[in-house]
């Protein structure tokens, strides 16, 4: 069994009557929520973006030895690239 299909959301759902979030999922890739509408509530919540990714283009041959060194050092090609940024911008 997946870990996502032993998760319960913490509430059955009112529209979907689903009992885990893959009977929720289910329910709303065959339904759309217009028709739902009258049974829906607005609600409120806050989104806390922290993190922002930018893309760069790169080489495909300095790819491949990023990736090589990376591997090296147990480290994702992006963290790696992102550690030798610092270190040339603080000189």
């Amino acid at each position: 069994m997946k870990r996502s299909e032993r998760r319960k959301p913490t509430k059955v759902s009112d529209i979907s009557k689903g009992r885990s979030y893959e009977e929720i999922g289910a329910y709303w890739d065959a339904h759309d929520v217009a028709d739902s509408a009258p049974r829906t509530h607005p609600v409120a919540f806050d989104v806390d973006l922290k993190r922002r990714r930018f893309l760069v283009a790169v080489d495909p041959g300095i790819l491949r030895k990023v990736r090589q060194h990376a591997a090296t050092r147990g480290l994702t090609p992006e963290s790696l690239v992102n550690l030798w940024l610092k270190e040339k911008l603080a000189g």
